[in-house]
């Protein structure tokens, strides 16, 4: 399975950036695509996350980003954004999207060991 992260760049405070993850090799009936986020000095952690099986979403984020980000997913393109808003330099991290079959489904997994497969990160940098 590869994940191909793509959107990043330098934006202003107040601004916006759509992220892309791209995934192929493998197709999944059920998965959860999370994206996480890592700023210098810091350990990764969780922002968003889409879990499907077949059905609706099922969506969910971290606290710091929600109301100003938003994860969608195209299955037809098997692509997943990230539509970030309202940026803050606090924001300002590589982002890595990541994927899991089945096997966390169920438990909305928001810590990096839980996902099996890995993009390669994409640097976002809000400017104040």
């Amino acid at each position: 399975v590869q994940l191909q992260a793509s959107g990043g760049g330098l934006v202003q405070a107040g601004g916006s950036l759509r992220l892309s993850c791209a995934y192929s090799g493998r197709t999944f009936s059920t998965y959860v695509m999370g994206w996480f986020r890592q700023a210098p000095g810091k350990e990764r952690e969780f922002v968003a996350g889409i879990r499907w099986s077949g059905g609706d979403d099922n969506i969910y984020y971290a606290d710091s980003v929600k109301g100003r980000f938003t994860i969608s997913r195209d299955n037809a393109k098997n692509t997943v954004y990230l539509q970030m808003n309202s940026l803050k330099p606090e924001d300002t991290a590589v982002y890595y999207c990541a994927l899991v079959g089945a096997r966390w489904y169920y438990t909305y997994p928001r810590t990096p060991e839980q996902y099996d497969y890995w993009g390669q990160g994409t640097l976002v940098t809000v400017s104040s």
